[in-house]
């Protein structure tokens, strides 16, 4: 029974130093240099460990560690020289940092030949109608009628009954522009509107 009490004790006696192992803590504010601002998010750690914590919104922090005669921490944040301290931690330390912005880059100058311009304007609100597509459309007698064909395009409406006037995208029939071989027809149609010009069949219709 001795034999065994003593076993137990020096057992005892040999696991207290691991349990009581003593621990500090070191605490600080990181900062910016010049102005004093504190520094949100910057990393505290022990390189080549993953032992480490970050700054609060006031720019403080605190890391507990076991007690030795030398602590390397490390300070980095983005935009910002890195920093690295080496301390002895026998007690509870205090350790402020200032970090100094990074390095500005200099101006980059990128270079490139300017590309060609498209010789084509772009027209707005317009649409093309080729001559081969008019005449796929059906007619009776006659030649093909163009503002028939128009009133087949999206956002056309035709007129009427007894009209030939043409509604395009709510429009009113006064509001559209036909030019025929570059020259403006003011009426496209004849007999008070009730038949329709169409001896000749432009290449391109304008709305």
């Amino acid at each position: 029974m001795q034999r065994l009490l003593l076993l137990f004790s020096f057992s005892l006696a040999a696991l207290l130093p691991v349990s009581s192992q003593t621990k500090y803590t070191i605490s600080g504010f990181v900062r910016e240099q010049g102005s004093r601002e504190s520094l949100i998010g910057v990393n505290v750690y022990i390189p080549g460990s993953t032992t480490g914590t970050s700054t609060n919104q006031y720019g403080f922090y605190s890391l507990t560690l076991p007690e030795s005669d030398s602590v390397t921490l490390a300070f980095s944040f983005v935009g910002y020289q890195a920093v690295v301290r080496t301390l002895s931690l026998r007690k509870n330390n205090e350790l402020n940092v200032d970090l100094t912005a990074g390095t500005l880059l200099e101006a980059v100058e990128v270079l490139g030949d300017a590309p060609e311009r498209v010789s084509e304007s772009v027209q707005m609100s317009a649409v093309e109608i080729p001559i081969a597509q008019i005449k796929k459309v059906p007619a009776l007698l006659g030649e093909k009628d163009v503002l028939k064909v128009l009133q087949l395009m999206p956002g056309v409406q035709k007129g009427s009954e007894g009209s030939s006037g043409l509604y395009v995208r709510g429009g009113g029939p006064d509001q559209n522009l036909i030019i025929l071989d570059d020259a403006l027809v003011y009426n496209a149609s004849h007999l008070f509107g009730f038949f329709r010009c169409s001896t000749a069949m432009p290449s391109k219709a304008w709305n």
